[in-house]
């Protein structure tokens, strides 16, 4: 006789059988979210990116500089602001890489805004430039900290202030004012950028001096990953600098430990271990990333400063 109610009543066999159906859908999520994550993750370290070709009078460290901006907020899908539905908010390398391009690229363009039109005061470009690229990188459509309504993005602030610098170059190639060539120019944006290296290194140092565990430390991981990206950054546009001053260069000679400046820049934005360790810096089984990239970091930062004392001479 059936139940009371009409219910079908399954054989405990056939339901004890099925047991393994939750615990079956759990793990296809969780690896559709691995997947999806794994395959979103992009590192964009390419030592030899470039951007498209300059006509005499424009810049190439601008043209890279909008050029990287361009890659990671169109290209390769910013990453730092996604919201929690999407893979890559799971993700902390890449939005820590992305966010040291930027921040090398606004502080660059606030040096740059500094010393242009050759004392004829900064250029409006890239003063917008620069003070779009210091916007925070994690806000998203909304910005819950300053109001509900909807706010601009960090990607849309980053892409207009690629194209400010775009329209700085277009301005200087029709023959407006743009990027004065002289040595103390260039003295100048080197100390710059030496500084800004400096910040970094000292950061790494606080960490390393903190006494965080060595495995499985997340923040080991983003202070690399971060610092990556601004040493990945600065190596391209000093590699174009060394092009738009290649006179001032050639005159003191200088051609040669630029080069050197710009490698010590490449080899510290080329290491990229699998687990970022925080191990002692003689530590024989559990090595110390940080301490490694802080070497070709310090190296950069004494070759800047020499080429910025001999400009000066």
């Amino acid at each position: 006789m059936p139940p009371p109610g009409g219910g079908r009543v399954f054989p405990l066999g056939l339901a004890a059988s099925r047991w393994w159906l939750a615990p079956l859908g759990v793990a296809v999520v969780l690896g559709a979210l691995v997947a999806g994550t794994l395959a979103a993750s992009k590192i964009d370290d390419n030592p030899d990116e470039r951007a498209e070709a300059v006509e005499p009078r424009q810049s190439r460290a601008v043209a890279i500089t909008a050029h990287l901006v361009f890659r990671e907020v169109d290209r390769n899908q910013w990453s730092a602001n996604d919201p929690f539905y999407l893979p890559t908010w799971w993700l902390d390398d890449m939005p820590n890489f992305q966010q040291g391009i930027v921040a090398a690229g606004a502080r660059f363009t606030r040096a740059l805004a500094d010393v242009s039109d050759a004392g004829q005061g900064p250029s409006l470009d890239l003063e917008r430039a620069a003070g779009l690229l210091k916007y925070p990188g994690t806000v998203w459509k909304f910005d819950p900290s300053t109001s509900w309504s909807p706010t601009a993005s960090s990607e849309k602030q980053y892409r207009n202030a690629a194209r400010n610098l775009v329209e700085f170059n277009r301005r200087a190639a029709a023959g407006e004012p743009g990027l004065d060539r002289g040595a103390a120019t260039l003295a100048a944006l080197v100390k710059v950028v030496g500084h800004d290296l400096g910040a970094v290194s000292a950061t790494i140092d606080q960490y390393l001096a903190e006494g965080h565990p060595a495995v499985f430390n997340g923040g080991a991981d983003d202070v690399f990953y971060r610092t990556k990206g601004t040493v990945y950054a600065y190596g391209l546009i000093l590699r174009e600098l060394g092009w738009d001053y290649a006179q001032a260069l050639s005159e003191r000679e200088l051609g040669a430990q630029w080069r050197q400046m710009v490698e010590s820049l490449k080899a510290a934005a080329a290491l990229r271990p699998t687990v970022v360790l925080n191990g002692a810096p003689d530590g024989a089984l559990v090595p110390s990333h940080l301490t490694a990239q802080g070497f070709y970091l310090l190296r950069a930062r004494a070759q800047l400063a020499e080429i910025a004392d001999k400009l000066a001479q």
